[in-house]
C-alpha cells in the first residue's frame, strides 16, 4: 500500500495538528503544574514538526533546540523545585475571571481578523518575496526580514521582553527576615577607621600579667 506525498503531507498535518490542539488545551486546564509544562513541550514538538512540514527548517530546529532543549527544562524545573501553593493560587480564581475573558476574547479577535486577511479569499501571499531574495534559502530570508527590514520592531520587542523580566523579578521578590544578603552599597561604603582599631600595648606590661596568672593558678 502507497500512499501520494500529498495524501502523507494531509496525515502529518492532521495528526500534528490535532496534539497540538489537545497538548495546548491541556496547558491551561491540567491541575499539576508540572504535568502543564510536560503538556507545553509536547506542544512545542508538534508546532516544530508542522514548521518542518511547511519547510521552515530553521524555525523548526530553533523551536527545538531553545525552547524545548533550554527554556522549558528550565520553567520544568523551576516548577518542580517551587514549592507552589495551589490553594492559594486557585481562591482568586473567580475574582479574575471577567478580566481574563475580556482579554481572551480580545486575543480570539485579533487572531480571526489575521487569519481571514491572511488565507479566506487569497490565492497569493500578501507580501510575495522581493526578487534579490529568491535565490536564498529560508533562513538567510528570514535574517534578511528580521534584521534589516523590521530591526527597528525587533528591538521594541527585545525592550518589551526586559522590561518584562525586570517587573517579573520585582513582583516575585520577598525580603524574609531569616534572609541574609550582602549590601553592596554599605560594604562599597565603609571607613577603614570604623571597622579597625590599632591599639599599642607594652610586651613588658603583658610578660607580668601572664606570670600574675601563673602565680596565682600555682596558689591555688
Amino acid at each position: 500500500m502507497t500512499f501520494e506525498p500529498a495524501t502523507l503531507f494531509a496525515i502529518f498535518f492532521y495528526a500534528f495538528a490535532g496534539i497540538l490542539v489537545l497538548a495546548a488545551l491541556q496547558v491551561i486546564t491540567s491541575r499539576n503544574p508540572v504535568n502543564s509544562a510536560l503538556f507545553l513541550m509536547l506542544s512545542f514538538f508538534c508546532a516544530s514538526g508542522l514548521w518542518m512540514l511547511l519547510r521552515a527548517e530553521f524555525l523548526s530546529l530553533v523551536l527545538i533546540l531553545v525552547y524545548v532543549g533550554a527554556v522549558m527544562v528550565l520553567f520544568l524545573f523551576v516548577v518542580m523545585m517551587l514549592d507552589l501553593d495551589l490553594a492559594h493560587l486557585r481562591r482568586d480564581f473567580k475574582k479574575y475571571l471577567p478580566v481574563a475573558f475580556l482579554i481572551g476574547a480580545v486575543i480570539v479577535m485579533e487572531l480571526s481578523i489575521v487569519l481571514i486577511r491572511g488565507f479566506i479569499g487569497t490565492t497569493v501571499p500578501l507580501q510575495p518575496m522581493m526578487e534579490e531574495m529568491g535565490g536564498v534559502s529560508n533562513t538567510q530570508a528570514l535574517g534578511r526580514l528580521v534584521f534589516v527590514d523590521y530591526v527597528y520592531a525587533f528591538e521594541i520587542a527585545g525592550l518589551i521582553l526586559l522590561v518584562a523580566i525586570i517587573a517579573a523579578v520585582a513582583l516575585t521578590l520577598r525580603r524574609r527576615k531569616d534572609s541574609k544578603s550582602q549590601i553592596i552599597a554599605d560594604q562599597v561604603a565603609v571607613n577603614p577607621a570604623d571597622r579597625m582599631r590599632m591599639v599599642k600595648m607594652d610586651s613588658e606590661m603583658d610578660a607580668k600579667q601572664d606570670q600574675r596568672g601563673k602565680t596565682g593558678g600555682d596558689q591555688k
